[in-house]
């Protein structure tokens, strides 16, 4: 072989190795990847794309991100150990996704007939326990347990929670807790006045249920709110504290209960206990927020953020999502104080917007001035600063989740 063939066969070879290592390199970081974000562009079409950093540079959705399906994919998505979690209501079809080569790919499904998704919880590594109402009525309650390896139904039936009577017609699932050989399940009642318009109870209900034969053993009743927790593969409402004590929201502001005369709370239910704390009260409209708020998420430390709206930026439920105007504070939950945090106003009224890593705080936020961007919250110091831009055709960041723990 002569120079000539040897520096002509040098390069073929540098080239192929560049293009298949950065090919092979390109793949294993999607695969790799630590975060993912559900973004809906301003043509209404919607992407996930992954990062492995949330700290700096841009992504713009239509150049980095996997388009998807409306008919396989919504915001109601939940992720775990990197693959994307999905009921289509439509289908009846539950489906387990994974992002491959760009694309978003089937890893499996189950089909779970009649049913719609209020709150799921992990009970274990592979066992995925759905609860919901019939999506025929939204007046009884069901559930499944779902191998997610196998993707199989284990077991699926009805939760023994009180139906909806008098002039009461139809009920939502806020929160899902197992205590020991028991499950807590939180709720309440609402009556329909219209295709939109409801009207919601007074009396927030907590059932202790049998585990996992799902029979009533009592119920507690409390009025100093309503509407407990939210739709959970939607947003994040609750959370258990290092000692093990569950602290919930109450959530009946317009967006949710539609019952704004009653306070946003924050309820507490004691480690070792099966009752909300009768003492506990975190009423949040009557702080210096003074507004509702949707959505709860734990720094640890006894602290905790959480999204306010701004009664006095919107005119109605009909701009509630498209206007900017919810604000981020930090919760004391034992001195029950609130901290404003120095950022734009938000838009998109429920949104999964914040992880939290050691001390440092993910907060997502869309803003008409300033962009859409994923903020760093410093826990210890307090301090802000921008880090990941989305850009391009961005409107909305919808939600920010860590792919693996």
């Amino acid at each position: 072989m002569n120079f000539n063939s040897i520096i002509k066969f040098s390069i073929i070879a540098i080239f192929a190795f560049c293009f298949f290592g950065c090919k092979e390199r390109k793949s294993a970081n999607q695969k790799d990847a630590k975060y993912s974000l559900y973004i809906l562009a301003k043509d209404g079409k919607e992407y996930l794309l992954t990062s492995n950093t949330l700290d700096s540079g841009e992504l713009k959705p239509e150049i980095s991100g996997v388009y998807l399906d409306p008919k396989d994919m919504d915001r109601d998505v939940f992720v775990k150990d990197g693959f994307f979690y999905h009921l289509n209501r439509k289908s009846n079809r539950f489906s387990k996704f994974k992002l491959e080569n760009g694309k978003l790919i089937t890893a499996g499904f189950v089909d779970i007939k009649d049913f719609s998704i209020e709150n799921f919880n992990w009970i274990g590594k592979d066992s995925l326990l759905l609860t919901g109402l019939n999506l025929s009525g939204y007046n009884h309650s069901k559930y499944g347990f779902i191998n997610t390896t196998k993707m199989e139904t284990i077991t699926q039936g009805d939760m023994e929670i009180p139906a909806p009577s008098g002039k009461y017609t139809t009920l939502s699932i806020g929160f899902v807790e197992k205590k020991g050989n028991t499950l807590l399940v939180g709720y309440t009642y609402h009556l329909a006045q219209g295709v939109s318009n409801y009207l919601t109870s007074d009396t927030l209900y907590v059932s202790e249920l049998s585990y996992p034969q799902m029979k009533l053993i009592g119920t507690q009743k409390d009025t100093r709110s309503t509407y407990p927790g939210g739709i959970n593969t939607i947003q994040s409402y609750n959370f258990k504290d290092e000692k093990g004590d569950y602290y919930f929201q109450s959530c009946p502001g317009i967006a949710l209960g539609n019952h704004p005369d009653l306070p946003t709370g924050i309820f507490k239910i004691e480690a070792g206990e099966k009752k909300i704390d009768p003492k506990y009260f975190f009423n949040i409209s009557a702080s210096k927020i003074q507004n509702h708020a949707y959505g709860m998420w734990y720094l640890g430390g006894n602290k905790a953020i959480i999204r306010s709206e701004r009664k006095d930026l919107f005119k109605g439920l009909g701009d509630h999502y498209s206007t900017a105007h919810f604000e981020f504070y930090v919760l004391d939950l034992l001195s029950q104080s609130v901290t404003k945090l120095n950022l734009p106003l938000d838009k998109g009224t429920r949104r999964e917007c914040v992880i939290v890593e050691g001390n440092t705080a993910y907060i997502s936020v869309n803003s008409t001035r300033e962009g859409n961007y994923i903020w760093l919250y410093n826990i210890k110091t307090g301090a802000l600063k921008k880090g990941l831009q989305l850009g391009g055709d961005t409107d909305f960041i919808m939600r920010i989740d860590r792919l693996k723990d």
